[in-house]
């Protein structure tokens, strides 16, 4: 079974957002840095959810001690809706810091470590 996925540069989506951010000023602002690097990780792990259901498909079989098999539906399933509603929530709060956060900006140090 192979999911039809709608072809969306992911590239292209983010340097939009960058751009958007730009123009009201928030591109610099730290809210706003942390919460688009956790976004593009979330996309990530969306893209590489995608390529292993389309491999695997939706349903998967386990075998147990006496040979039969049950048919269960793909544990990745579960994960990417899970994944899929943070990164949904994560581009609603990008959204309000560039429209509210619109001129005020922190300057970044990206060296720093936790």
């Amino acid at each position: 079974m192979v999911i039809k996925m709608a072809k969306i540069n992911l590239n292209e989506k983010a340097k939009e957002i960058l751009e958007l951010a730009q123009k009201q000023g928030a591109e610099q602002n730290f809210l706003f840095v942390t919460t688009f690097k956790r976004y593009q990780v979330q996309l990530k792990i969306l893209h590489d959810l995608e390529i292993k259901l389309n491999d695997m498909g939706a349903l998967v079989t386990k075998e147990y001690v006496k040979g039969r098999a049950n048919v269960y539906t793909n544990p990745a399933i579960n994960s990417y809706n899970k994944t899929a509603d943070s990164a949904n929530r994560t581009a609603a709060t990008l959204m309000k810091i560039i429209t509210q956060l619109k001129d005020v900006s922190l300057e970044v140090d990206t060296d720093w470590e936790m």
